[in-house]
């Protein structure tokens, strides 16, 4: 025994100094890899959360080894899945895009899309995409090639930041960006992007003291020649009949200052517009404001019946076909939002894949398909969304959280409050400082680029050469397992294929 202890004690001292080394080594290795994520700015999760962030990539990796076991897989989370989370985070970055072994996605669920290949596919691989004009009645119409377009986030909803990478990347795309209801700020007009204006029901931006529209705001605004069009925001999709919410915690004083309200307090926009009640005065308030800027004016609503566009066609060709809105956005009831009441996030409002044929079908029945660019709008984030809805008869797609995808948001589910971990929705300078603009646009360009890319790829194994050639023939709706139908029978009008047997790009 006396002969051992010296040992033992000998073991316990090479052991001690054995986990000083090794604490030593941790602490020099946490030093290094502190220094490293502050100091780069491709991650934004590292940079914000130095070393500790590292840990959200390990668990990504390990987790598809772990998933089948324990965690949910990869098309069960919500509101949007791994899968499609991770497509778009792969397509923002430039990185393959393939996938291997097999589909990890059902054909056999009510709903789903099964593009129909033609035998002889196109072999059109660089054809250019056909422009489009938009407002032919106006002084300034607006011509554009874009298929898919930055939807209306407002600077407030978003971190400035975030929108001027928007602004830089759709510049660099050449797509537009949609202010949102929020005000044109600086970093809209950053980048060089055309922008899209949105007049809220608050109009915010364009108001005078007493809250009402400002004819002399609109010039303003106008006189800006990156400014190509204006929406009015009659409702939207996440929550149809509330106004926009922006927190408190989230009115700094630059932004009370561009809607011209109290720093501090909540932004609660009214329901509907004071001053548009009725479809006549909704063509009224669209006619003045084009009198006024000289450019394209349209609406973005979510769709509930279609008794509206019945009541809005008969205005319209009882006044002219010139009175028509020069487009209209319709978003969808799963639409996006920074903050809304879940009794209208979940439960209000018809999905753009009921909304959209049928609102195509009205105004061709009417005689105003042509007059009338239609934009689709709500969870439109992958290729199959966008051709899809080209497919169905919209002219454009507009999304948001691809975007916010595109910038590095996570689905951390803190929109409403000012702590989104990516920089992105909150105004915290700490949070903020890991969004570098410059490295994100080039991701909002990629993730435009490889998008549109990939849906001339589904246009060209459907036998077409460009993506606006798609017609509802071209893709099938699965009905019950084992059956699907075709679109132009699923949605069969006389009318719809009247038109398109003359007019083959919509």
């Amino acid at each position: 025994m006396e002969n051992g202890l010296p040992i033992l004690l000998l073991l316990l001292e090479i052991f001690t100094t054995l986990v000083l080394l090794v604490l030593v080594g941790v602490v020099i290795i946490a030093f290094i890899l502190y220094v490293i994520d502050v100091r780069q700015t491709e991650h934004t999760i590292r940079r914000n959360y130095p070393v500790i962030g590292r840990f959200r990539y390990i668990f990504e990796h390990a987790g598809s080894f772990f998933r089948q076991y324990f965690y949910a897989m990869d098309r069960e989370e919500l509101p949007f899945n791994r899968a499609q989370r991770s497509w778009v985070y792969r397509a923002a970055k430039n990185v393959d895009s393939t996938v291997p072994f097999g589909s990890t996605q059902s054909n056999t669920i009510p709903g789903t899309l099964v593009f129909s290949p033609h035998p002889f596919p196109s072999l059109a691989e660089a054809q250019a995409i056909s422009p489009m004009i938009i407002g032919p009645y106006c002084r300034q119409p607006y011509e554009t090639r874009s298929l898919v377009n930055v939807s209306a986030m407002s600077f407030g909803a978003i971190s400035r930041p975030a929108v001027i990478a928007l602004s830089r990347g759709a510049k660099m795309a050449g797509c537009w960006l949609n202010t949102g209801e929020g005000g044109l700020s600086e970093y809209h007009l950053s980048g060089g992007a055309d922008i899209v204006f949105q007049i809220g029901t608050a109009k915010y931006g364009v108001r005078d003291l007493d809250g009402n529209l400002s004819d002399d705001k609109l010039r303003t605004i106008a006189a800006h020649p990156q400014v190509k069009m204006f929406e009015i925001k009659i409702s939207q999709g996440a929550k149809p009949g509330k106004g926009g919410i922006l927190p408190g915690v989230k009115v700094s004083e630059e932004i009370a200052h561009i809607r011209g309200i109290p720093p501090g307090m909540d932004s609660i926009s009214p329901n509907g517009h004071l001053d548009i009640r009725s479809v006549g005065q909704l063509l009224d308030s669209i006619a003045h404001i084009r009198a006024i800027t000289g450019k394209p004016v349209g609406f973005k609503m979510a769709v509930g019946s279609m008794e509206f566009f019945d009541e809005l066609c008969d205005a319209i060709l009882a006044r002219g076909e010139e009175s028509a809105p020069d487009f209209i956005t319709l978003d969808s009831g799963d639409g996006g939002t920074g903050a809304a009441p879940q009794s209208l996030l979940d439960n209000a409002g018809l999905p753009i894949r009921e909304t959209l044929p049928l609102v195509v079908d009205k105004l061709i029945e009417r005689g105003l398909r042509e007059r009338i660019r239609l934009i689709a709008s709500g969870k439109l984030i992958l290729p199959v969304d966008v051709a899809w809805a080209l497919c169905a008869g919209a002219d454009f797609v507009n999304t948001a959280r691809g975007f916010m995808f595109a910038l590095g948001c996570i689905q951390s589910l803190q929109c409403n409050r000012n702590t989104c971990p990516t920089g992105i929705t909150t105004h915290n300078p700490q949070l903020q400082k890991g969004l570098d603009p410059t490295l994100k646009a080039n991701r909002v360009a990629q993730y435009v680029t490889n998008l549109v890319n990939e849906v001339r790829v589904i246009a060209h194994s459907c036998g077409v050469d460009c993506p606006r050639q798609l017609q509802r023939r071209h893709v099938r709706m699965v009905v019950r397992p084992g059956v699907s139908v075709p679109l132009d029978e699923l949605y069969s009008s006389a009318e719809y294929r009247a038109i398109t047997l003359q007019h083959p790009g919509h």
